[in-house]
């Protein structure tokens, strides 16, 4: 579905991007890549110079297998979800790696939220209704997972409320 053809129909009451969070941003990532660029140069050039060149060759690895690392790091980091709570209508639309698209769709009066605390300071959220769990969220840290329950049963029950001014909640 269009999001301007949704935003147009339809009144948009709660949405949330959910973006997985990268401590090193690409600017940085390139002045690290640079500087153990560098250094493997240097201390490579340091043991060609005491007659042991075969070893440039693993610093120029060890560089390369970092190099890989943080470029696989990066491209998980394109993954998104879109919560959208609409007037009639709560949905999930989850965009991979690969920049496809998938979308769920929730009757939001049914709709509840289950994070599910575990002993070791984890947790999962759930979105549950009809006897169905949706997880969503997973790779945000364990404190954004709270804060977005929190987020999303608030939303929920003014949503909700506003269906009934009369009751008064």
């Amino acid at each position: 579905m269009d999001t301007a053809a949704m935003s147009a129909g339809e009144d948009i009451f709660f949405e949330r991007i959910l973006l997985p969070h990268r401590s090193l941003p690409p600017r940085g990532f390139h002045v690290l890549m640079l500087l153990l660029g560098m250094l493997s140069i240097v201390v490579g050039v340091v043991f060609v110079s005491f007659g042991c060149w075969p070893v440039i060759g693993f610093f120029g690895l060890d560089v390369l297998g970092l190099y890989i690392a943080f470029r696989l790091s990066y491209r998980s980091a394109r993954q998104r979800e879109i919560l959208r709570l609409l007037q009639d209508d709560f949905t999930v639309e989850r965009i991979d790696i690969y920049g496809s698209r998938r979308m769920w769709r929730f009757q939001p009066f049914w709709l509840r939220v289950v994070l599910d605390e575990k002993p070791d300071e984890s947790n999962r959220l759930f979105l549950a209704s009809h006897g169905k769990e949706f997880a969503i969220g997973d790779f945000l840290g364990a404190p954004m997972r709270r804060e977005l329950a929190q987020a999303l049963r608030a939303a929920l029950q003014r949503w909700r409320a506003a269906l009934n001014p009369a009751s008064g909640v």
